[in-house]
């Protein structure tokens, strides 16, 4: 029997770092120059045939960049699963704001077992200017990131493996959800040995 899942995924970064340009390429492929700045949030939905058995489908929340000073993000953030975090690798102030961005989501927002949300960081315009990938390696690991990927929308580089490596991780909480939950069952998922053999995704600090 196919498994469906729905997952809430949060899109945030500062004011013009790219977020509209790398959902609209995931989502459909197409990217411009000439996007108006997101007020409040705005929404896409992603469907992942994942394998033969599961069909995963992405609510991909692009949270507006100002929204960090106001007051709105824990409504917007409520129930979501994972997040992708992404600074512009041409502009330093975005990249500074990314730990205020991390501390907003593990404040306002946690798992049922009380862990932070998943949270991949996008190291976006990778096509304007290359990254310290060591720097980027260390960050991640002391900031409790999942992993990070260069990214460019306008070449449609690593975002698709940056979802998937977001999806493993959310799938892997997923599954540690239910074995908590039926702790006292020997009946265990046999998704759970794939998932958990999948999660050799690049650049993630828990691989």
């Amino acid at each position: 029997m196919q498994q469906e899942h729905l997952f809430k995924v949060l899109v945030v970064g500062d004011l013009g770092v790219g977020k509209t340009s790398i959902i609209k390429r995931y989502v459909h492929q197409i990217f411009s120059q000439h996007y108006r700045a997101t007020i409040g949030v705005d929404f896409a939905l992603k469907v992942l045939h994942w394998d033969a058995d599961t069909v995963v489908r992405l609510q991909l929340w692009d949270i507006a960049g100002q929204e960090r000073y106001g007051n709105m993000t824990r409504v917007y953030y409520r129930e979501a699963v994972g997040a992708l975090v992404v600074f512009d690798v041409t502009r330093a102030s975005t990249f500074d704001a990314v730990l205020k961005w991390k501390d907003d989501l593990d404040t306002k927002l946690t798992l049922n077992h009380g862990k932070p949300v998943p949270a991949v960081l996008l190291a976006n315009k990778s096509d304007q200017m290359a990254v310290q990938q060591s720097k980027l390696d260390s960050f991640c690991k002391e900031n409790g990131f999942a992993g990070w990927f260069e990214t460019s929308a306008k070449e449609n580089s690593n975002i698709e493996e940056a979802a998937r490596c977001l999806v493993e991780h959310i799938l892997a909480n997923e599954e540690s959800t239910v074995m908590d939950r039926d702790a006292g069952s020997l009946m265990l998922s046999a998704y759970t040995k794939k998932s958990k053999d999948r999660l050799k995704c690049t650049s993630c600090a828990n691989s």
